[in-house]
């Protein structure tokens, strides 16, 4: 039997009741068992996980810190790379780049090391110092791809001392924000009055650079060695793209086995692995070149021991470098990657085959069903006669004729029409302004007055589009169902059906697609974190010096990269699974505010995608979110974002883009373009839209007569399924021919002007160029 209580009531709250007092009805006066809540801080339920798991959570990023900040300036881990950025042409650096490696060597006599890395036993660290030149963008940003810090150097070149950076340290800084800056910092030379100059030179370069970055002086050695404590200090970071891939920045290219009957050679790059594991079953990409499979990896002698007490001169440190082989790397015939980059097309895919013995029972079935349909028909009428009578349907289809254009669907009606079997040219895109001006002529056969003449024209083109967006002409001395023959109208845009896979082009045969892009992307992601977390056999530790030997390299391209190495930095990186084969790419791109000249679709232009290069012909389009459609733009305009579709290697996003043009001559590229790539997708349906206008000759209310948008009455009764328009806005359609020039009578849905323009909208799909050359190093 429970025992009894003795109620206890709340006391009265008064103005100058105690803490203590008022907690008094929490606890029993008779057993002392609290009838309140528990004492302690005992949290129970969904709160007492959600804590924990917070906690877990803080200690896992705590750990993973604390082994970055190990691995990064380890005995084990790959030299950090320092580079030297002048923002000015008036910046020394063969100086500043001397006294970094004398300090960091701590040699204090007044030779030279030969080598840019270093490994300094006073600040337990190996850097790598590499000096930016100025004026030359293509390696600046090749450095930028490989650099652990960038140090910014500045210095005024104006008697002021208030300028500290020119125009092209001004584009070069635009362009590395796209590409993604590291752990940045500014070093100031020159400076007479310390204080006064670092403030004037913070206060004018701070809107260009992070927050975080610190501005140092760079005059004496014990400026150099606080900015040497501080970068030892420093947690660096890097742009989320570049530590997905492993990648190695070569020391040294050779070459081997050149085969003058192929062409093909065996490149041997040397350097320190990056980023992540290697696999000797991956595929690599050199930068410029192209991808390729690896023959064999061997594991070298670090050639910069970091507890390395006995000083070398030069003669021992060039032996160094010839270090003898730790252990060699062989790809498995079984697991190796295949390196497959254009699908081959099976020529007998879309013909017609033998019907089998279930299609044809299929056929007869239905044939069946089709005369047990009930007809109406009249009374009397014998079967005999009823075999005569023509369905309604088909003599809706008859209606139509072979001068109707089909609307909304892209049927051959060409082929209907007798003169397209007798004209088998004109099928062909000869409306295409896009394919620049019919090629007009090759740019390396051109003289200076006809690149003027053919740039003048293309100046002109730009200012029409811009004032008369896709009107074009109808011309006089060829009909216009011949001119327009891939065109069709749309009832709507946004909403009216388009089959992604009708009348594709025969480069669609050579590339790849995903099902689901997002789903493979992360199951390769996956694949590519679980290699690093696993010890393999076939792969190479994060931090070692490896020698690739990169198999089936043009020589061509070996012999020049190996006259590139000591001036840029020869880049190859693992590529993920599928990251070879050929797709249709896009990109969200916007027009550099420092390009002038007009940009056309399908152009020929060099993409800088991450540490890949590749040259690209690209069609430009709208960026549209409310539709699966996308307007073909003829010219990137300036001051907004669009869709640039490529045929392109496939790489995952997201990842940065930089657009070159390529100038005549041996002139350096141009920027022409920044963004980033967005999807991989080759069933986007980009249409070019182009416009026919024409002029009311007569009106008389809701009807209007209207000339001069077509020339034969063959043309009207070919288009008359597609609506018009006019630029008042009205909207109505086309009733019949009038006479034999080209008129036509239409009904609108409200009274036209006199003035007013009729239009008609018609559209088609266009697809991107497939690039004659593919790299750049092979141009």
């Amino acid at each position: 039997m429970a025992r009894s209580r003795v109620q206890l009531n709340k006391a009265h709250k008064t103005r100058f009741s105690s803490k203590s007092s008022r907690n008094l009805h929490k606890t029993s006066h008779q057993d002392g068992s609290g009838i309140g809540k528990p004492k302690g801080n005992h949290v129970k339920g969904a709160r007492a996980a959600r804590l924990q798991r917070g906690k877990m959570l803080r200690e896992q990023k705590r750990a993973a810190v604390l082994k970055e900040k190990r691995a990064s300036g380890g005995s084990t881990s790959a030299p950090r790379v320092i580079v030297l950025f002048p923002l000015s042409a008036s910046v020394d650096l063969n100086s500043l780049g001397e006294d970094l490696l004398k300090l960091l060597s701590n040699d204090d006599s007044g030779t030279t090391t030969s080598s840019s890395t270093v490994a300094s036993s006073e600040y337990k660290l190996r850097a790598t110092v590499l000096k930016a030149p100025h004026g030359d963008l293509l390696t600046c940003m090749e450095m930028a791809k490989v650099a652990d810090l960038i140090a910014f150097v500045a210095s005024p070149w104006d008697e002021n001392v208030s300028n500290f950076i020119d125009s092209f340290g001004s584009q070069c800084l635009s362009v590395l924000r796209f590409i993604g800056l590291p752990s940045t910092t500014v070093l100031i030379r020159d400076l007479k009055k310390k204080n006064d100059l670092k403030k004037m030179c913070a206060s004018q370069l701070a809107s260009e650079f992070p927050e975080d970055c610190e501005f140092v002086p760079a005059d004496t050695r014990d400026d150099l060695h606080k900015f040497m404590r501080l970068f030892k200090a420093q947690r660096l970071t890097v742009p989320h793209w570049r530590s997905q891939r492993p990648y190695v920045v070569a020391e040294k290219v050779g070459m081997q086995g050149a085969d003058e009957s192929s062409g093909k050679c065996t490149l041997l790059l040397s350097g320190y692995l990056r980023a992540r594991k290697l696999s000797v079953n991956q595929l690599v990409h050199v930068s410029g070149i192209g991808d390729f499979q690896l023959s064999e990896v061997e594991l070298l002698k670090d050639p910069f021991p970091l507890n390395e007490r006995k000083k070398q001169n030069s003669m021992e440190l060039d032996d160094l470098h010839d270090e003898e082989v730790l252990r060699s790397l062989h790809p498995d015939p079984m697991k190796q990657e295949p390196l497959v980059a254009e699908n081959t097309p099976d020529p007998l895919a879309g013909e017609q085959t033998w019907p089998t013995e279930a299609e044809m029972a299929e056929a007869d079935n239905n044939q069946s069903q089709r005369k047990l349909k009930k007809r109406t028909l009249p009374r009397g009428t014998s079967e005999y006669q009823a075999a005569w009578i023509i369905d309604e349907i088909d003599e809706d289809d008859s209606d139509n004729g072979d001068d109707v254009m089909v609307l909304d669907k892209e049927e051959d009606h060409f082929s209907q029409d007798q003169d397209f079997e007798d004209d088998k040219e004109t099928l062909r895109d000869v409306d295409d302004e896009t394919y620049n001006d019919s090629e007009m002529m090759d740019d390396e056969s051109l003289t200076r007055e006809q690149y003027e003449d053919q740039m003048k024209k293309i100046k002109e083109a730009h200012a029409e589009d811009e004032e008369f967006p896709d009107e074009v002409e109808t011309p006089i001395d060829q009909p216009a169902r011949k001119r327009f023959a891939k065109y069709r109208g749309l009832k709507s845009f946004r909403t009216s059906s388009w089959d992604p896979n009708e009348s594709l082009p025969q480069d669609y045969a050579r590339i790849f697609a995903f099902d689901n892009l997002a789903r493979t992307q992360k199951l390769v992601l996956k694949q590519a974190l679980k290699m690093e977390e696993e010890s393999r056999d076939d792969c190479v530790q994060t931090g070692s010096y490896v020698r690739l030997h990169i198999k089936e390299v043009p020589i061509v391209a070996a012999s020049k990269l190996s006259s590139l190495v000591n001036n840029k930095p020869i880049i190859a990186f693992g590529l993920l699974q599928h990251e070879s084969k050929m797709s249709v790419l896009h990109f969200s791109v916007k027009k550099y505010d420092g390009y002038e000249d007009p940009i056309k679709t399908k152009d020929e232009l060099m993409f800088h995608v991450g540490f890949r290069q590749f040259v690209a012909r690209p069609v430009f389009s709208t960026d549209n979110f409310s539709s699966e459609k996308h307007k073909m733009e003829r010219f990137l305009h300036p001051g907004r974002f669009s869709l640039a579709s490529v045929y392109g290697p496939i790489s995952f996003p997201s990842l940065p883009l930089v657009v070159l043009k390529i100038s005549e001559g041996s002139g350096a590229p141009a920027v022409t373009a920044l963004g980033s790539l967005k999807s991989i997708e080759p069933n986007k349906i980009i249409l070019k839209k182009i416009i026919l206008t024409g002029y009311p000759q007569r009106v008389s209310k809701m009807k209007a007569s209207v000339r001069y948008m077509f020339h034969n009455p063959e043309d009207v009764r070919w288009f008359k399924p597609v609506e018009v328009w006019s630029k008042r806005g009205r909207r109505g359609r086309v009733k019949e021919p009038v006479g034999t020039h080209g008129a036509m009578k239409c009904i609108f849905n409200g009274v036209v002007q006199q003035h007013d323009v009729v239009c008609m909208k018609l559209y088609k799909r266009v697809y991107p160029k497939w690039p004659e050359r593919m790299y750049p190093q092979l141009l």
